[in-house]
């Protein structure tokens, strides 16, 4: 089905279209195979990262391509739609690119950044634990000074390409002043110390790893804190506010596949000697699909207009995220429902769609903390 955008510029149109077909010809053969063997394709994400793809939203002088999230985000959404653990990496990529980016002093972009944009290198944000998810304010890793900088204990969970990152963008506590007591700091794979878990046996995405990441003294220089101690809380909010419409985009890329499927079949199907497509109780399902899908979309790129103007949009990615997960959620369930048994079962890609949707109602903090979020953002409160 194709999908009417409005873009700011026709080189953008000319980008989306290029990825369109990346993702057609290239990941969606690949994706039922590697979902199910577990396998993490870390050759397209080589790939992506040399077609410009990994640093879009991030400065031209760093290796990014400048572009608005307007657009990087429609071509999260293109290549989510192909295959969901792809454009859920290019948007962990981007988020764990965030706080170095946005915070980090001219000497740290200038040494670090090009790689990270330019495709060679892939990142993970570690903010979650074990018993801090929802709560990250709660979280326990320690960052304890040392001679020549920080010594990092703990563990993160729940990390997207933990095991198989470069880079790790960590949170950790420098005191125990709640919230103010967090600072970021930048790891990488090959420091002593830094070892990943078994990954997680996951229902859905499973071609994309999540792993607990365990930090066992790891020594970091001083130069790898980003930003002021004490300020890693607020750049994990940040980072967060990006991060969520990136899944919001995920989603709405998901939905549009299942939406793709369900209608291509509906087409081809007959029954009592009609097409599925004329039963009008099957059509109208169909129809609330395409609207909502429609929907989430526009709510989404809304938000990201209201990024590239300067304005906050806390409130507003937080109901992207909320509302673009709980679509995903419901029309991978309704193509299930409109391919009958056979949406049941591995011949037809619905059923991993719905398994996978299920998980972006959880990830860039839960469908719950975002309506608390939102609902403290109604009433003027952080």
């Amino acid at each position: 089905m194709n999908v009417e955008r409005t873009l700011p510029t026709p080189e953008a149109r000319e980008l989306l279209e290029m990825v369109r077909e990346f993702g057609r010809d290239e990941l969606a053969p690949r994706a039922p195979g590697a979902e199910r063997d577990a396998a993490f394709p870390r050759d397209v994400f080589a790939k992506i990262g040399g077609m410009g793809l990994l640093g879009l939203p991030y400065a031209e002088e760093h290796g990014g391509a400048g572009l608005p999230y307007e657009v990087f985000l429609q071509v999260v959404e293109e290549l989510a739609r192909s295959w969901l653990t792809v454009g859920l990496g290019v948007s962990v990529h981007t988020l764990s690119c965030f706080g170095l980016a946005r915070y980090g002093t001219a000497d740290q972009k200038a040494r670090w950044l090009p790689k990270m944009l330019g495709g060679s290198e892939l990142g993970a944000y570690c903010l979650s634990e074990p018993d801090s998810g929802s709560d990250a304010a709660a979280l326990r890793t320690r960052a304890t000074t040392a001679d020549d900088g920080y010594r990092l204990d703990g563990t993160k969970a729940w990390i997207t390409h933990g095991g198989v990152a470069d880079f790790y963008t960590v949170m950790a506590r420098t005191s125990d002043d709640g919230a103010r007591g967090i600072s970021c700091f930048l790891l990488f794979s090959d420091d002593a110390g830094l070892a990943a878990a078994t990954p997680e046996h996951k229902m859905g995405l499973r071609a994309s790893p999540t792993a607990q990441v365990r930090l066992d003294g790891v020594a970091v220089a001083a130069n790898r804190l980003i930003g002021e101690p004490g300020h890693g809380f607020a750049i994990a909010l940040a980072a967060l506010d990006t991060g969520r419409l990136g899944i919001a985009a995920c989603a709405v890329g998901l939905a549009q596949a299942a939406l793709d499927v369900a209608t291509d079949y509906a087409g081809q199907r007959h029954q009592f000697g009609r097409p599925l497509r004329d039963f009008e109780g099957l059509s109208f399902m169909l129809a609330d699909m395409a609207t909502g899908v429609e929907a989430a979309r526009a709510l989404y790129l809304a938000a990201a207009r209201r990024l590239d103007a300067g304005q906050p949009v806390t409130k507003q990615a937080a109901m992207a995220k909320l509302f673009c997960s709980d679509l995903a959620m419901r029309v991978t369930i309704d193509a299930v429902q409109v391919l009958g048994g056979y949406g049941y079962v591995e011949d037809y890609p619905v059923e991993r769609y719905m398994r996978e949707a299920k998980a972006l109602q959880i990830v860039e903090g839960t469908n719950q903390v975002q309506r608390l979020v939102i609902s403290r953002q109604l009433y003027g409160q952080v």
